[in-house]
């Protein structure tokens, strides 16, 4: 067994080790080196005249006075956005995404009555529901809210209704539901809409998205738990053991998505806030820290960064992407105001849990830079049998003073994946966004087949076969310059010189998607197409005040030598020497997409580690592979945190 290191005396270490053993036994365990007296955020008690579940100190992170009253500030703001709505929406499927979060918000607000109404209105679908009393404990979207409902909102609803939830809650749990076939729909016939009951059958919704999955069997756990069903629970606690484990060993299926990050968090605050057994509340909790510590690496300012699993291409702006209107909430530090809070803010807002001061720090981005973090990230479906074995991509981080880059690599395509984006500090938005990508106007973002990309701190090659155009999307108030053949192009306080290699610079295209234009009214997207070659791609070096003094010696930098070697690109062997003097050699492989790299004439070796930072202390994270000890540290604060079998 492992215990955390703990900065106090022996006696007392002693002691605390008999205080909290119970909890540590087949589960994981966390740490603050405190630096507060108190936690603030045991003062409030109540949201919206609910009062919220009380959560044992030795669970909780604490928080500053500052930090708790910017929460409750941003926390108000957001219930009153989604105040006095025309309508709430429906319970038809997996539709209470929206609706039972929509009332809810608004009995915070005050509708009180009416909220009540529509969380007891009999479902849309009761009749499929009957062997569960007509409650719709099926779709994993609707189990999030049904588990808040029941369990904070349960002293305001009739105690008919709520009798009649918990008596629904006690069959549905009585065996494990995602083994009985539906009493109407069997196993599923696969056919109808892939969330359908007919086309999955079961007495539970069965995809395996990281989200959905959390939801599933966080809400089964819960009322196997508040039923009395033992068995059940026993074998969802294994379940949870087991998604936990792999947090901390080998990474997140559906890792940093700027859709999806949130509503994974959101369901393991319904762990965290209403488990009895106190080894899954601690469990619930190192979930948190984890998905939290993640989002920190991933927000600034209220933008995403990239690479990120998942990315359907809407959140290449400030406050665009879901994910950072989410966790704005606890992380703040944006000039701007949340245009659209999320619904999952609910959850956190409801909940007492907040993340250690040292993610926060990290999310702030206060800690020392510049520095480069490495990481990697599992394969899809991480559970299957062989897909722990080793990483499916590896992804470089560089945080500059002004901004953060990242790429990623791996040995095939993957539609989804948005491998490259830059963050650049904008003192007016927040963040200004770069964003490459090939083969489409609208920069939705793929690892497509033939990209590979190697990084070296700010510098950064992209190659491919020369078959498809680039794409490039920039904000409008970017100067762009063409000199010699370099790309130069000023954002407020951070520089980048792009080299094209084998690419015609064709201006600015037109995005014609409506719901896109809406979204990047304030951006251009630039296309450049390959010329008669083998290769093309490009190379980049971005700067700063810090590493050059100013913008006309970054050009001048750049300019005064030969700093992109193509010589040897017909081998698909291209070299690029930074002004800050590193030297990057990348070799296009040809056996699959992970290119080969050469660091200052040193061969470049991936590691595993989920995050390996090449700082001397480690900060601002590091957690090994299958080592299961996440670390993050910043100037003023460290957080550990660990789990094994």
């Amino acid at each position: 067994m492992n215990f955390p290191k703990m900065k106090i005396g022996s006696k007392l270490k002693k002691r605390l080790i008999w205080v909290i053993l119970p909890l540590f036994i087949a589960s994981c365990t966390a740490v603050v080196y405190p630096q507060f007296p108190s936690n603030p955020s045991t003062q409030t008690t109540t949201v919206g005249g609910v009062e919220l579940f009380a959560v044992d100190e030795k669970f909780r992170n604490q928080w500053t006075n500052e930090l708790e009253t910017q929460f409750q500030q941003r926390s108000k703001a957001i219930i009153q956005a989604f105040a006095n709505p025309q309508q709430y929406g429906n319970t038809f499927q997996e539709n209470e995404k929206r609706s039972y979060p929509n009332a809810m918000f608004d009995f915070l607000a005050g509708n009180r009555e009416r909220a009540i109404v529509y969380l007891q209105q009999e479902d849309a679908q009761s009749k499929d529901h009957a062997h569960t009393n007509g409650i719709d404990y099926y779709f994993s979207f609707t189990l999030k809210g049904q588990i808040r409902k029941y369990f904070l909102f349960g002293s305001f609803l009739d105690p008919a209704y709520r009798q009649k939830m918990y008596d629904g809650a006690k069959q549905w749990t009585q065996e494990d539901p995602l083994t009985r076939p539906h009493p109407i729909y069997g196993n599923g016939d696969g056919t109808g809409e892939d969330w359908s009951i007919k086309r999955r059958g079961l007495w539970v919704d069965g995809r395996n998205t990281d989200n959905l999955r959390a939801m599933r069997e966080t809400s089964v756990y819960l009322m196997a738990e508040e039923t009395g069903n033992e068995a059940t629970r026993q074998r969802y606690k294994q379940k949870l053991q087991r998604y936990v484990w792999a947090l901390y060993n080998i990474g997140m299926g559906e890792w940093d998505s700027e859709v999806y990050h949130g509503h994974t968090f959101a369901p393991y605050l319904n762990l965290y806030d209403f488990a009895k057994d106190p080894e899954v509340k601690q469990l619930a909790k190192s979930a948190l820290d984890w998905l939290s510590s993640a989002a920190a690496i991933k927000y600034y300012r209220g933008g995403w960064g990239g690479p990120v699993k998942r990315d359907y291409g809407g959140g290449n702006t400030v406050l665009s992407s879901d994910a950072a209107r989410t966790f704005w909430l606890y992380f703040g530090d944006t000039p701007l105001s949340n245009p659209r809070p999320t619904l999952d803010t609910l959850y956190m807002i409801t909940s007492t849990y907040r993340p250690p001061l040292a993610v926060v720090a990290v999310a702030q981005k206060k800690f020392n830079k510049p520095v480069e973090v490495f990481s990697t990230k599992p394969l899809y479906e991480n559970w299957k049998p062989g897909n722990d074995q080793k990483p499916g991509y590896y992804e470089t981080q560089f945080f500059g003073q002004t901004y953060q880059m990242g790429s990623l690599a791996g040995t095939f395509a993957d539609g989804d994946v948005a491998p490259f984006k830059l963050l650049a500090y904008n003192s007016v938005k927040g963040v200004d966004f770069f964003v490459a990508n090939t083969g489409n106007t609208r920069l939705r973002p793929g690892k497509n087949n033939g990209d590979q990309i190697g990084q070296y701190r700010n510098i950064l090659i992209w190659l491919r076969p020369a078959d498809q155009p680039f794409y490039f999307q920039l904000p409008k108030s970017a100067k762009i310059e063409v000199q010699e053949n370099i790309w130069f192009i000023q954002l407020e306080k951070t520089w980048l010189a792009i080299y094209p290699i084998n690419l015609n610079y064709e201006g600015t295209v037109t995005i014609e998607d409506q719901k896109y234009q809406e979204i990047y009214s304030s951006q251009q997207t630039l296309k450049a197409s390959p010329k008669a070659s083998i290769y093309s791609g490009f190379a980049l070096e971005v700067g700063e005040n810090e590493t050059h003094g100013s913008y006309e010696i970054f050009k001048q930098n750049i300019q005064q030598k030969q700093r992109l070697n193509i010589t040897a690109l017909a081998k698909g062997k291209v070299s690029l020497e930074a002004t800050t003097k590193q030297q990057l050699d990348f070799t296009y492989n040809q056996l699959n997409l992970l290119p080969m790299l050469r660091r200052d004439g040193k061969e470049y070796k991936r590691a595993y580690d989920l995050y390996k930072s090449m700082s001397l202390d480690g900060s601002p994270i590091s957690l090994g592979w299958k080592k299961g000890k996440l670390k993050v540290k910043t100037e003023e604060y460290t957080f550990e945190s660990f789990y094994q079998k």
